[in-house]
């Protein structure tokens, strides 16, 4: 497994992996047109730019030249750095990498100066939530937030000191 950093040149390919992992990772989870939302909101090319244009750091996953995932975090003002993707091709789930990639995370983490590391997940992404708790974190709070057209995000906030 190799990590590099993305650029905006990679906003289509991130596009393509997002739809292709969600779309058959999350159905067990939230509802199809739940997903589409998602997707349309978080993955747009135009959000993407804009945060590539913020300087948020996104990373690929490739495993023998192949893109097989994606994670992006950020060092935030309050000193703690947040997870906002950790995503793999379910065909590359559950062979370590996730392990790997959080260790990844927290060491950039701690390159920025920062105390812990924060993530949100869904509260019935059961693999997820038993992955990051292998990784070191607990759940520090919950909360239920109205995203709009109808949908909710229902997640535990989770979290790692550095």
């Amino acid at each position: 497994m190799n990590l590099r950093p993305a650029t905006a040149a990679d906003i289509p390919l991130i596009r393509t992996l997002a739809q292709r992992i969600w779309r058959e990772s999350y159905l067990v989870i939230i509802s199809g047109e739940q997903i589409e939302f998602m997707l349309g909101w978080m993955y747009s090319a135009e959000q993407l730019a804009s945060e590539f244009a913020a300087s948020v750091p996104w990373e690929l996953i490739e495993e023998n030249g192949e893109p097989i995932g994606f994670l992006s975090y950020q060092l935030e003002d309050d000193g703690r750095v947040k997870l906002n993707k950790l995503y793999l091709l379910p065909e590359h789930q559950h062979r370590g990498h996730s392990r790997t990639l959080l260790a990844h995370v927290c060491e950039r983490a701690r390159a920025l100066g920062a105390r812990e590391v924060w993530l949100q997940v869904n509260k019935r992404n059961t693999r997820a939530i038993a992955a990051y708790v292998k990784a070191g974190f607990h759940i520090a709070s919950e909360a239920l937030a109205d995203i709009g057209h109808g949908f909710v995000m229902d997640d535990y906030f989770m979290v790692k000191a550095v």
